[in-house]
């Protein structure tokens, strides 16, 4: 009986021992994963101005690209509208001077 209370007592210190290995390790690993964690964040961190001045640099060629895109609208619908102006000159004037020959030209 003494024999088997003895092997008890040495799994029961066994077990203790694996125990704390156990706990040991855990600690270990939350500690390396916080560790970790830390590290990224940091990195994460630092990257931040190069993040946002990548991020305006694309919102820039975008505006400049817009930009671009309208003026190139205004002056084509310019030009047609200068067309179109100098298309109908030549009726207006005519319509002006008949005006102005024959007051009752209007009342047509």
């Amino acid at each position: 009986m003494e024999e088997s209370l003895q092997r008890l007592l040495d799994a029961e210190t066994k077990a203790q021992q694996i125990h704390g290995k156990a706990e040991e390790t855990r600690e270990r690993m939350i500690q390396e994963a916080l560790h970790e964690a830390k590290t990224k964040e940091e990195h994460f961190e630092a990257r931040i101005p190069e993040l946002h001045q990548s991020f305006m640099e694309k919102s820039e060629s975008r505006a400049e690209q817009t930009i671009a895109e309208l003026k190139k609208r205004f002056n084509e619908r310019h030009t047609q509208l200068r067309e179109y102006a100098e298309v109908r000159e030549e009726d207006a004037l005519d319509a002006a001077f008949s005006v102005l020959i024959d007051p009752k030209a209007d009342e047509d």
